[in-house]
């Protein structure tokens, strides 16, 4: 199976905007993390590279491991 038979191409193309989104996300939470002085809101924003990093490694995955599943 190929990659464009598994997904329609606005599948593929909304997967490609969310992973867009969730790499400003962990720019922007990783820019502010060393700017806020709060020890509160520096882990709140650690905690949210940390999970953005999985996210985006698991949009990844299933973008490029897509054909496993035939």
């Amino acid at each position: 199976m190929n990659n464009t038979d598994y997904m329609a191409s606005h599948e593929t193309y909304d997967l490609h905007e969310l992973l867009t989104f969730k790499n400003l996300c962990l720019i922007k939470s990783t820019t502010m993390s060393k700017q806020v002085q709060d020890a509160e809101s520096g882990r709140i924003l650690d905690q949210d590279v940390t999970k953005s990093k999985d996210q985006i490694q698991r949009i990844q995955e299933f973008i490029t491991n897509r054909d496993d599943e035939s």
